[in-house]
């Protein structure tokens, strides 16, 4: 097989990481990283700061891309509405897209990551379990708008695309927006070391509902499949563990990884309540040897909130992926403790 050359783009963000780190263990891979930020985890890969907001940048560094053979399109440029996400997040594909393929000549397939936000999830109770080809909500949002936009762009062209729908990703990234297990397990700590049982933070009906989530290793396998399986070109997938749970299941476990009592339910909102917790996460770090990373470093409250702060079933159909020939699955609750183990031995977290 020939050496394939990956390019990802959000190196830093959670996805991002997940595909680098599976690819570069793969020695038929060489993997090209972007972001604006330095690299702030180990790597063999290749990392170049680009401002992909910026379309003369991306134009400058086009030479970097002559061996490109796959994309995966982990970026993301935050808004504060999300009308106001729709255009900036097109112009981010579309400026890397005009830098990459009049240069790749080899490009085989372009990959989105997207998410349940495709199904509104966001905007209340939707169909469940969601099905890729289900109608879209009537609030369009930027995931809509960048398939709609690559669909048309590969229209007669030699390479494929694919998106896949993950919804919550369990995994550790420094300074991802968008990370669900990084703001329970401080949270978690926090409580801890304040003498406090592990008291659900979110919703209450939420902690009763059906959810699904995936493993990040897992996810960057599936992205692998996606992006080099002909079953899987030029579609749409949900990705997730192969299960459904429900938090009042696998809440008890992470307070058992933590040796606490699970305590009520007492919803608060975490991005308040948090904010004046840097010195008490200091300390912790210093008694317990931890890297010295800031909260502010590892987490975004607001984004717990908004993930726990709902009251209705969230799962999403795994038939037209299994359909395609993705067959691997993972127990939630191994995969809860095998990420936080994960963290716990690189000294994230007591």
């Amino acid at each position: 097989m020939a050496k394939r050359t990956a390019l990802v783009p959000g190196a830093l963000g959670i996805t991002g990481r997940a595909i680098i780190e599976h690819l570069e263990g793969d020695s038929d891979w060489d993997v090209i990283g972007l972001s604006r930020r330095p690299a702030n985890y180990a790597s063999d890969a290749k990392f170049l700061s680009l401002d992909l907001l910026d379309p003369a940048d991306c134009a400058d560094k086009a030479g970097e891309f002559a061996d490109v053979t796959h994309m995966f399109f982990c970026a993301y440029a935050p808004q504060p509405s999300v009308a106001a996400e729709i255009g900036p997040n097109v112009s981010i594909l579309a400026n890397l897209m005009d830098a990459v393929e009049p240069v790749a000549g080899g490009l085989e397939h372009v990959q989105l990551m997207h998410g349940a936000k495709w199904y509104g999830s966001y905007l209340g109770p939707y169909k469940t379990p969601a099905k890729e080809d289900d109608p879209r909500p009537v609030v369009e949002n930027f995931y809509h708008a960048q398939q709609d936009w690559i669909v048309e762009r590969q229209a007669g062209k030699p390479w494929t695309w694919s998106a896949l729908r993950p919804h919550g990703i369990w995994g550790f990234s420094i300074g991802g927006r968008m990370n669900l297990m990084t703001g329970i397990v401080l949270y978690a700590a926090i409580s801890k070391h304040l003498g406090l049982p592990l008291r659900w933070p979110g919703k209450p009906g939420f902690y009763d509902c059906l959810y699904n989530m995936i493993d990040t290793g897992l996810l960057a396998e599936a992205m692998a499949w996606a992006a080099t399986d002909p079953a899987a070109a030029n579609d749409a997938f949900n990705i997730n563990n192969g299960d459904f749970f429900r938090w009042n299941q696998v809440w008890p476990r992470i307070a058992e990884f933590f040796d606490m009592e699970v305590g009520p339910v007492q919803t608060v909102p975490l991005q308040s309540v948090m904010a004046d917790k840097e010195p008490v996460w200091a300390e912790i770090v210093a008694q317990h040897g931890l890297q010295p990373f800031t909260l502010a470093d590892l987490t975004n409250w607001d984004y717990l909130d908004m993930a726990l702060g709902n009251a209705y079933d969230q799962m999403s159909s795994m038939t037209k992926t299994r359909n395609a020939g993705w067959h691997k699955t993972l127990d939630t609750e191994t995969s809860v403790h095998r990420q936080m183990q994960r963290l716990r031995d690189d000294k994230i977290i007591p």
